[in-house]
Order: C-alpha cells, then structure tokens, then sequence
C-alpha cells in the first residue's frame, strides 16, 4: 500500500488539492448567494450583472433588448424586440464553471505569480466568452425559437467547456509545475 502511495502521490496530491480549494470557493460563493438579499441586485449580483451586460451586448448589435426581473422565479428575463427569447438564472453566470477552472489550475499550480496571473486571466476569458455565449444564444432563439434544445442543450455547453478544457491544457503543458516534478 505504501508503494502505492510513493507512486502516485502526485495523483493523490492533485485530486486532494482540486476537491479542498473546490469546496472552499462553492461554499464561499455559496455563502455569498445566501447573504445576498436581492432587493438591490436581483437575484443575485452576478446573474444581475451578466443579465445587465447581456442587455448592453445586444443592443450594441443592433436589435432592441431589456432585461427584466422575472416575477415567478429567481432569474431575469432576456426580451428582443418585445419578445421574450430567454432567462438568465444563477447557473448562467459562469462562476460555478469559474470555479471548477480555478481549481484545477491551484491543483496543477506553478509558480505563484503565473498562477494567480493565469487563473485571473483564464477567469476573465471564461467570464466574457460566457457573456458572448449568451448574446449569440438570445439572438438565436429569437430568430430561431425551434433550435432551442441543440443551441442550449449541446453547441453552448459544449464550447464554453471546450473553452475550460483548452485553458486547463494550456496550462498543463506550459505553466504547470506537475510536468516537471515528475519528469
């Protein structure tokens, strides 16, 4: 058994690390959600804010958006051209999957500036193509409701986490600590 453990300590080291900054930062944001009161931001002030930008985002290509409080749920509604097109709810503001990215990236870590300066970076990448994501898939159920299922149940999940799975081997392969330790 203790050889085992020699020889994969740094599978060991990786998963342990992953799981322990993952449960800090879901409990953390957890907690946030939970303190939020949403009279000022509602629901949340990230689903607030994502919805807010998504409303600039859409305008700045020429259709008429709003966003609006939704009555019956803890989401905002997304309306072009006077039509109701989608939600933003607390899912779709990109922390959770911020969230999972930062974890590995503290799991694989290099040097401590390249780190934070990465996971900054990295955050911000995910952060703005999710609210890209979001605009394309608006404009798209606007114009073609009847795509709904493929365009949020397949292609968007699958390039934001595309996205996530190509930074994590970037990351891998040029930053990351791991790499060398074990060559």
């Amino acid at each position: 058994m203790k050889s085992l453990l020699i020889k994969y300590k740094s599978v060991i080291w990786f998963i342990i690390t992953f799981l322990a900054v993952y449960g800090v930062l879901t409990i953390g944001y957890n907690l946030f959600l939970s303190l939020s009161d949403g009279s000022k931001f509602y629901p949340d002030y990230f689903t607030h804010l994502v919805a807010q930008q998504t409303e600039v985002l859409i305008n700045s290509v020429g259709y008429e958006a709003s966003v609006l409080p939704h009555l019956n749920e803890p989401s905002m509604k997304i309306i072009i051209n006077g039509k109701y097109v989608a939600r933003v709810i607390e899912g779709c503001n990109a922390i959770s999957i911020i969230i999972l990215f930062l974890s590995f990236i503290v799991a694989f870590a290099g040097k401590l500036k390249t780190t934070i300066l990465y996971g900054l970076a990295g955050s911000i990448i995910i952060y703005a193509f999710n609210l890209i994501r979001i605009v394309i898939l608006s404009v798209g159920l606007y114009n073609y409701p009847w795509r709904k299922d493929i365009l949020h149940n397949v292609i968007f999940p699958m390039l934001i986490y595309g996205t996530v799975f190509l930074l994590w081997m970037i990351w891998v392969n040029r930053f990351s600590k791991i790499k060398k330790r074990d060559a």
